[in-house]
């Protein structure tokens, strides 16, 4: 088990596009962990679009110099004071959702993701862009067996954002689901489907994503229109023009869900054509803990593929850059440096 006194993290420096250099390599004594936390050292961390945003400056930043990165595999080295359930060496799972009030009405009613003072990793607290890391004991998952570490960490965002945004989108069973966008949570959320039994028609602009959802199974993979109307429909693609778009290709009562945490502007909507007949249109915000083990649970039975692009830590700039500019299929995933 690695001892190191210093961590390597990649900060948010100033916000910008990526082609401007907004993350900067630091080093930084490894913090000793408080009440409730665990120290890790990060196995690997998934490279998420909110990551993008928050570099870039679409997410205003919370914090000054904040460490990215939310998809955290890591392995207990410490356990701060009043921590039962793990030990060091366990292997943890830290996703988006870091902390809540745990008294408003929204805490107490189930919808703990909806919490006022909720707390975000890699937003409001440093994330896995690092070596090491802290973590609050009480919003971290067990993993599934048989994943490795690279396999594991875009499930802890990718996959549970994706899950919450298929219950928001109330898909019937063996009902036509339309996903805009194809990208780390789209993709495995289109495995989630089908597995459930539905067809799932995908639009998206890159010909290797159209190539990738069709080998997973998807009836149609393309950049208009799915070929006949749909009950509920996803957009992960952070394009507010999408919106009517995908309204339009809705059933009567058809749902959309908007999964992503930023969205440019939706153009205006028109009535008739959008919105009447019952169709409905919804966000996501965040997940809650039961929508994390909900999902891991469903996800080692199902076993969806992970299509995986690995950097090294000391690449993780390079990783957002090929994201900012769709160079990704699939999923990134961040790994320790292999030493001399």
């Amino acid at each position: 088990m690695r001892t190191d006194t210093n961590a390597v993290v990649w900060v948010v420096e100033r916000p910008g596009p990526m082609d401007s250099a907004p993350l900067r390599k630091l080093t930084r004594p490894v913090p000793p962990p408080g009440p409730h936390e665990l120290l890790l050292e990060v196995l690997a961390c998934g490279v998420c679009r909110t990551d993008l945003h928050l570099a870039e400056g679409d997410l205003p930043p919370r914090r000054p110099r904040c460490t990215p990165g939310h998809e955290i595999v890591g392995r207990v080295l410490a356990a701060g004071g009043a921590v039962e359930d793990f030990a060091p060496g366990d292997r943890v799972g830290a996703a988006w959702l870091a902390g809540t009030c745990g008294e408003c009405r929204y805490c107490r009613t189930g919808r703990e993701n909806l919490c006022p003072r909720s707390r975000y990793t890699g937003w409001d607290i440093d994330g896995g862009y690092a070596t090491h890391t802290l973590v609050d004991a009480r919003y971290v998952y067990r993993l599934p067996a048989g994943w490795s570490d690279e396999e594991a960490a875009p499930l802890l965002c990718a996959g549970i954002i994706g899950y919450r945004a298929l219950q928001r989108c109330d898909l019937p069973p063996g009902g036509r689901l339309g996903i805009y966008g194809f990208g780390a949570s789209a993709h495995l959320t289109a495995q989630l489907a089908l597995a459930r039994g539905a067809t799932v028609h995908v639009v998206t602009r890159t010909p290797e994503a159209r190539a990738l959802a069709l080998e997973l199974g998807a009836a149609s993979a393309g950049s208009a229109t799915p070929p006949e109307p749909l009950d509920s429909a996803i957009l992960f693609a952070p394009a507010g023009e999408l919106v009517p778009v995908a309204l339009e290709a809705l059933d009567r009562g058809g749902t959309l869900a908007v999964a992503g945490i930023h969205l440019t502007d939706v153009p205006r909507l028109d009535y008739a054509r959008h919105l009447f007949q019952e169709r409905t249109l919804r966000s996501v915000t965040a997940n809650t803990r039961e929508d994390g083990r909900a999902f891991l649970t469903e996800a080692a039975e199902v076993r969806p593929r992970v299509h995986l692009t690995r950097y090294p830590i000391s690449r993780a700039d390079q990783a957002l850059t090929d994201l900012a500019h769709d160079r990704i299929t699939g999923v990134a995933v961040l790994t320790p440096d292999v030493g001399p």
